[in-house]
């Protein structure tokens, strides 16, 4: 299915203060990033020119995102996202700063540069879904599109940036001085973070703690029918193609007889390619729809792997990533911004974790996998083999559509207050709903159908257990019933009920034809005496 262009504009977005102030911090701290990491990528190449010590910083890089994206996630939905971003800019300037020390007195080595990374690694893990959460605090909804495409924009931005000034400044006046400009990128970014007057959150009672928010957002991910075929998507796209990324100094340095310089170039190109990508991606929606884009990216980047190993010459292999740079762009944004058009805010930080950690896991265990492929047969045959897989992956794509993403994810707020005889303590339970229907025989082939759409939603906004039964004594009366862990667990299914859903439980509801509304009983454990 296309979509047609955005109404308001690509650049909607930069009108609102707030989302140009923080795009454009992020487009100076992630230029300091880029030449931070392309130091340290040819700084290892330096001190060990095997291909595993080149893929295993990449990999220490990812990892901890692969690792702790989720629990990243479940912070920046229970926490202040300001407060914490500016506390991981500290962090990830600490890291800077120490490599910058040690690249000035002689110290680095491959141990101590992984495990710097690694560190890194965790603070782009923290930062990555609460910084994506923040996107719809800065935009309407009409122009959440816009602004995820924008994001990606500005990411690329930097990428053609960062890495041709890093290589040159590295080659000019050496590692420590790089590090110490992405040092001076953080303090820009915690400026911009500290100007921004957020509205503070204000007192809840039902607010999530870390373990049930935690258990929350799998059981959302577990659930979600719509972000599965989203992580499926990334799992397969990204593995394949994390060759080129894992690969790519070894391109440089030895099929093309690249420099530093050079090197930081080719990630420029990709970067300029990236950008023009994104100037053109809503013609490129709106004419081959989200899938067609996938399989469009998978093709433009299984060619220009293949076309590296042939060692053209040098502007040449650079118009090559100009389009790889383009074929990336489209296979990010088309992803990132359908997992953020089907999560509703209340989980979004949590399902865009989730997203991460596919994302990452992918692009860590790619990397190890050529890393490790291209050590036994070279780096050539590595990629040829990577770009094959790539195409396969596109044609497998195909098959398995993406989500188009148009429900209403806005709470429907359409659930009564249950009904007590006495107030309850919010850790009570675990809750047992039970919702009775009177459905005619004829009637029930269509209410089971539409009831068991209505399980995915149950248990994507809180239930643990979900099932449907009957009365033996009297076959009309169907009994569906879910299961929670607390009291306070179902008062938040309350506020997380959608318009969308709600439409769903209308149409299961439409069904019943006793003389009033479904009758609902909630049953509450933990007693005080119960038998263990």
């Amino acid at each position: 299915m296309t979509q047609p262009p955005s109404a308001s504009g690509a650049f909607a977005p930069l009108r609102r203060p707030a989302f140009a102030v923080l795009w454009a911090a992020t487009i100076l701290g992630n230029t300091g990033s880029f030449m931070r990491d392309i130091a340290s990528a040819w700084i290892v190449t330096d001190l060990a020119a095997s291909p595993v010590a080149v893929a295993l910083v990449q990999a220490a890089g990812t990892l901890p995102i692969f690792l702790l994206a989720i629990p990243a996630g479940v912070l920046s939905d229970i926490l202040d996202r300001r407060k914490l971003l500016i506390a991981i800019q500290v962090l990830l300037g600490l890291v800077s700063l120490t490599l910058a020390v040690m690249a000035a007195s002689g110290a680095l080595t491959v141990a101590t540069l992984v495990g710097l990374t690694f560190i890194g690694g965790v603070g782009a893990a923290l930062m990555g879904p609460t910084w994506q959460s923040i996107v719809p605090e800065l935009v309407p909804k009409t122009e959440l599109r816009d602004a995820v495409a924008l994001n990606s924009l500005g990411i690329n931005v930097a990428r053609s940036i960062g890495p041709a000034a890093g290589g040159l400044l590295l080659g000019a006046v050496g590692a420590a001085a790089t590090y110490g400009v992405d040092v001076a990128s953080y303090l820009l970014v915690i400026a911009a973070l500290v100007w921004w007057n957020r509205p503070a959150s204000a007192d809840d009672a039902l607010a999530e703690r870390f373990p049930g928010a935690f258990r929350a957002g799998l059981r959302y991910a577990r659930a979600s029918r719509e972000l599965h075929r989203v992580l499926f998507h990334a799992l397969v796209f990204f593995t394949c193609c994390s060759a080129i990324w894992a690969l790519l100094p070894l391109v440089a340095r030895g099929l093309l007889g690249g420099t530093a310089g050079f090197y930081g170039f080719m990630l420029g190109a990709v970067g300029v390619g990236a950008i023009c990508g994104a100037l053109v991606m809503p013609r490129l929606r709106a004419r081959l729809g989200a899938d067609g884009l996938m399989l469009f990216a998978a093709i433009l980047a299984a060619l220009v792997m293949a076309g590296l190993v042939l060692a053209p010459p040098k502007p040449v292999a650079l118009v090559a990533l100009l389009a790889l740079g383009l074929a990336w762009i489209v296979a990010l944004t088309t992803l990132n911004g359908a997992a953020q058009a089907i999560l509703p805010n209340w989980v979004r930080g949590r399902g865009l974790a989730v997203y991460l950690t596919v994302f990452n896991g992918a692009m860590t265990g790619g990397s190890l996998l050529w890393g490790l492929v291209a050590h036994h047969i070279g780096v050539a045959p590595a990629l040829l083999v990577a770009a094959a897989a790539l195409l396969g992956a596109g044609l497998l794509l195909r098959r398995r559509t993406l989500p188009v993403g148009e429900a209403d994810l806005a709470p429907s707020n359409h659930w009564p207050e249950p009904l007590l005889a006495a107030p309850l303590e919010n850790d009570r339970g675990p809750v047992t709903v039970l919702i009775e229907y009177r459905i005619p025989a004829a009637d029930r082939p269509g209410f089971l159908a539409t009831l068991h759409r209505l399980a995915e939603e149950r248990r994507r906004d809180g239930a643990f257990e979900w099932g449907v039964a009957e009365d033996a004594a009297e076959p009309e009366i169907v009994v569906e019933w879910f299961r929670v862990e607390s009291w306070a667990e179902h008062l938040r299914q309350h506020r997380r009920v959608s318009k969308a859903d709600a439409d769903v439980q209308g149409a299961a509801r439409a069904f019943h034809k006793g003389p009033a509304e479904p009758v609902v009983r909630h049953l509450i454990g933990g007693l005080a005496g119960t038998p263990r």
